[in-house]
Parts: structure tokens; sequence; C-alpha cells
């Protein structure tokens, strides 16, 4: 943890802790309005935390969590690599052809098919592949693609929750707090699988009894030839072993000391040179360029950004001073704090996004250790953060980036999600899930 500490250069001679709060208010709101690029609005609150005089430049890079960093740029490129395959599409008509394009069986199998590869690769990255090919099939059934894109954002941040490596609020969480891949599959999955079928159930008591199609609209979909959407045979055998070489990874990382990111980065390297093997020197040049241009850099530097900006605020004393109020009103009792961090947590997912939410909680976590008898005592905090955090973000369409991408298919589709229209849907079911991870935590860590 970063101590807080007085900088006696503050530009105007202003108080330090106002100025870090208002910059941190400032980018949370302009962020919140979607009118700029939400990386320049991070690195500029960045900047003013640096050239305002709250932070050195090396308090600054000392802030920058390079772990979320790297493990976040190493899955990008493996999965930019392994799209080119066209093994998510091949996955996605395969489901949808294994229930004889049943209209109510295609949107489980596809939020199902979300739901995992949004815990092992990336929620984000899952709905940019999948949510085209939803289009396809629903404009192919004749049906309403709405249900179906709604299905999948949900399904898309349930399985995201699953898993380190599924949503970047845990990324953030499991980084912070040393937490491997293993203690995420320990601690959170087991209650994922409750959590994502009573969301199926109460979806279709939404919707599905009104998804039909005819047997025409249906044969179309199983004339769907999925193998024609694998692209290169031999890169999808080199992108299998690798996603299953940086997986076993992650699972036994912590035994041997080594952080998510190596593992990540090492897998990007290996698939990259894989590639572009016994291609000359111009080809695998050409190569890497077309994949470094596929990684998210907007994300990227974000956080980047975002951990700068909250490490002004760290060091003006301002989280400490949120956490001992959050302590104050929970009256110190552990049980009531880890229910006030999950809820507060959901909610206000709900409402902003919950990346720069998580990053703010974080320290503010830490900031309770000597309270509840040290940092081994906080697990079931982080444990109600990345369930709050996760789970809060399909309470509007706001509430995560998987969500946003969603949106903006459906709106080129024509198809356009209104945000109330969606928020009406969601909220509800997002407590409910909630809900049921308060019941979870409480049976599983506080009795």
């Amino acid at each position: 943890m970063v101590e807080p500490v007085v900088n006696h250069h503050v530009i105007f001679g202003l108080d330090p802790l106002w100025l870090a709060v208002s910059i941190l208010l400032l980018v949370y709101a302009v962020v919140m309005m979607e009118k700029f690029n939400r990386a320049v609005l991070s690195l500029l609150g960045a900047g003013m935390m640096i050239l305002g005089g709250v932070l050195t430049q090396q308090q600054a890079v000392a802030g920058v969590d390079f772990n979320t960093i790297g493990l976040l740029t190493g899955m990008m490129v493996i999965v930019a690599i392994s799209q080119k395959t066209g093994m998510f599409q091949y996955v996605a008509i395969r489901a949808a052809k294994a229930v004889k394009g049943q209209p109510w069986g295609v949107l489980a199998m596809l939020a199902t098919v979300t739901a995992v590869f949004s815990a092992f690769l990336d929620n984000v990255t899952t709905v940019l592949l999948i949510a085209p090919v939803t289009l396809l099939i629903t404009d192919a059934l004749g049906v309403r693609p709405y249900p179906y894109l709604f299905s999948q954002i949900l399904a898309s941040n349930i399985g995201g929750t699953a898993t380190l490596i599924g949503d970047p609020p845990n990324i953030m969480i499991g980084s912070a707090a040393h937490l491997s891949f293993y203690d995420f599959l320990l601690h959170l999955t087991p209650i994922i699988p409750v959590i994502f079928l009573v969301t199926l159930l109460l979806i279709w008591m939404m919707f599905g009894r009104d998804l039909k199609a005819s047997d025409e609209h249906r044969h179309l979909i199983m004339a769907f030839n999925e193998n024609e959407a694998i692209k290169d045979h031999v890169l999808l055998k080199k992108c299998l072993l690798v996603l299953f070489l940086v997986i076993a990874g992650f699972t036994v990382a912590h035994q041997f000391h080594l952080e998510p990111a190596s593992i990540a980065m090492t897998g990007a390297a290996l698939l990259l040179l894989l590639q572009t093997w016994g291609k000359p020197l111009k080809d695998k040049d050409h190569a890497f360029e077309g994949i470094m241009a596929e990684v998210e850099w907007t994300t990227i530097f974000f956080f980047v950004g975002l951990f700068i900006v909250v490490t002004g605020v760290e060091h003006t004393g301002a989280i400490k001073w949120l956490a001992d109020q959050t302590l104050a009103m929970t009256g110190g009792d552990f049980n009531a704090t880890v229910a006030a961090v999950l809820w507060i947590s959901a909610i206000a997912s709900a409402l902003i996004d919950n990346i720069p939410f998580v990053a703010t909680m974080i320290p503010m976590i830490h900031d309770m250790g000597p309270s509840f008898g040290g940092e081994d005592m906080l697990m079931p905090l982080w444990w109600a953060l990345a369930l709050g955090a996760c789970l809060g973000g399909n309470g509007s369409l706001i509430g995560a980036s998987a969500n946003l991408i969603v949106a903006g298919f459906a709106q080129r589709a024509g198809q356009p999600i209104p945000f109330l229209v969606f928020m009406k849907h969601a909220f509800g079911l997002m407590l409910i899930s909630v809900a049921i991870a308060h019941v979870y935590i409480y049976l599983r860590y506080l009795i």
C-alpha cells in the first residue's frame, strides 16, 4: 500500500485532497457522458494529477498496476489471433444447429456459449465475436434479436465473474489482492452456474414463450455449414495449444510464484511466433503489426490513466477517509461491511462503468485491513467486491463495457436497444443475482 503523502508543490497552493478528488470526479463525470474517448480522458486526468503537483511522475508510474496491464494485453493478443481461425463462429453455429434451430433453444445455447467463453477469454472479446453471428442467426430465424442480445449481455457478465481473466474488475482485484486463477475458480466459480441458470429461467419467463419460428426459417439455420467458418485449420491447432497452455499456466502459476501477466504475455509471444513460423521476415512483421492494431489500446491506456488518477486520490488520504466512513456506517461489523461492499458495488456498477468504480474500491478495502485483523481477513470483502461489481454491470447498458459493445452492434443492425427498456428488464434480474451471491457469501464465509 502507498502511504498518504503531503505534497507541498500543489499548483496555486490548493488543498491536494480537494484537487485530487475534483480531478477524479471530473474524469468520472465526463466518461459517463460518452462524448469523448475514455482513454484520452483518463490520461488527461493522470496528467492533471502530475502537473497539478498531487503526484510526482515516479509516484504516478509506481501506481500503475502492470500485472493488470500485462494480463489484459497478453489475452487481447491471443484472442486477436484466435478469432482469425473462425473458431468462435464455428461454435456458435454448431450450438444453434444442436437444438434444431428452435428459437428458445438457440437463445439458451448462445447464452451458454457466451458465458463459457467469457469465463476463459474475457467478456468484451466474447461479445465482439458472438454478437455478429447472433444477428445473422436471428435474421435467418425471422425473430427479434433483442431477447438474444439481452441474454448474451447478461451471460457475458455472469460468465466473466467466474474467473480471474473473465472480467476486467476481476483482473484488477486479483492483482491487487494477490489472488490466483485457482483462487477465483475455488471461491467464485461454484455459484456462477446457479446464478446463470436462475437468470436463464427468468429470461424464459420474460421472452421464451413468445419466441417462435417457422419450419422454413429453422431449415435455413440447419443449412448453415459451420465448417466453412474455419478459415485456417493449422492456425486453429496452434491457437488451441497455446490457449490450453495459458489456462493450465494460470492454474499453477501461484505455486511457482508467477504472476498471471507473465503467463499471458509469454503465451501471446509464443502464439505470435507460431502464427508466422516459416514465413519471410517481411510477412512476420506485417502480421505482427496487424495483430497489434487489433489490441484494444483504448482499454489499455484507459487503465493506465485510471490507475494514476486513483493513486493521486489515495496519496491524499481521501480513500482512507472513505474507508473509515464505511466502517463507521456499518459499526465496524464485518458481516455488515461485506454486505455493504457487495450491494454498494452492485448498485454503483449498474450506474457507472464498473472498472473505475473497482479501481476506487480496491485501496479502500486495503485500508480496512487493520480494522479487521490484517490482509488475510479481507478475503470475503474481495469476493463481495468481485461479485457485486461484475454482476452489477448487468443493471444497465452503461454498467459494463460488454453491454455497450452489444448495443453498438444492435444499433448498426437497425435494432437499437433503448436504455430504459434494457434497464427495465435487466435491473431486477441483476438484483436477484446479487441476492443469490449474498446468500452464497454468507453461508460460505460469514457463519
